[in-house]
């Protein structure tokens, strides 16, 4: 499990408790089974090296991985550069372009968003290939619930933004008792949805938050 030692220490009851034993088990399975799964291994846990807990000043949070040969690698909503763009990160980008006037970028890759403080977390940490919400249920909520939860803890303000309803529940159950950090919703950005996402401005709205709370806005040019 690659993480960064910030990261590590404080999620260290749930590493070591028995759920994430039995997720790690359920895993192994799968992939005795013949079972391709997303990300690659080494990738699970990328969003947690990319971007330290101390560096975290915005989280958006997704359901699961990608689920498309070379799409996933740790890093919600993101793909590997020179995999075509999915369509929810098309929305997420022509809302940027409409928010912030960013121009439409050619690649999907969200790293340099991580590398200044963008957690990209998803709800379920890994997939099975072609079927969404695969691993839903096996221990990766409980997990991510947690990690959440450490950052509602965190003294300094932070944006939450919180795109469709799997992310909404995640968010809102912990972020409810601590009020100094800006929880922005909206529509998932897929096309199924992106009506209630286009238009939501979050973008602009979460610079304009951190630089009221004295931090560095973000440059949302990937």
């Amino acid at each position: 499990m690659k993480m960064d030692i910030s990261w590590r220490t404080r999620l260290e009851k749930e590493i070591t408790d028995p759920y994430m034993e039995e997720l790690n088990q359920f895993l192994q399975e799968e992939k005795n089974a013949g079972k391709i799964i997303y990300p690659r291994e080494e990738d699970v846990f990328q969003a947690f090296l990319h971007t330290p807990f101390d560096a975290v000043k915005v989280v958006i949070v997704g359901q699961d991985p990608y689920h498309g040969d070379g799409q996933a690698h740790g890093l919600s909503f993101s793909v590997q550069k020179g995999i075509k763009m999915p369509p929810s990160l098309k929305n997420i980008f022509k809302e940027l372009q409409s928010d912030l006037q960013v121009p439409i970028p050619e690649t999907g890759c969200l790293s340099a968003w991580a590398k200044q403080g963008v957690f990209l977390l998803n709800a379920t940490l890994t997939v099975r290939k072609a079927e969404p919400k695969s691993h839903f249920g096996r221990g990766w909520e409980r997990f991510t619930d947690a990690v959440v939860e450490a950052l509602a803890q965190k003294d300094t303000p932070i944006v939450f933004l919180l795109w469709g309803k799997s992310a909404q529940e995640k968010g809102e159950k912990v972020l409810s008792v601590r009020n100094h950090h800006l929880v922005l919703s909206a529509a998932h950005p897929s096309p199924y949805s992106a009506k209630g996402f286009l238009g939501c401005r979050h973008f602009s709205k979460a610079n304009t938050f951190l630089e009221q709370t004295g931090q560095t806005p973000i440059n949302w040019h990937t």
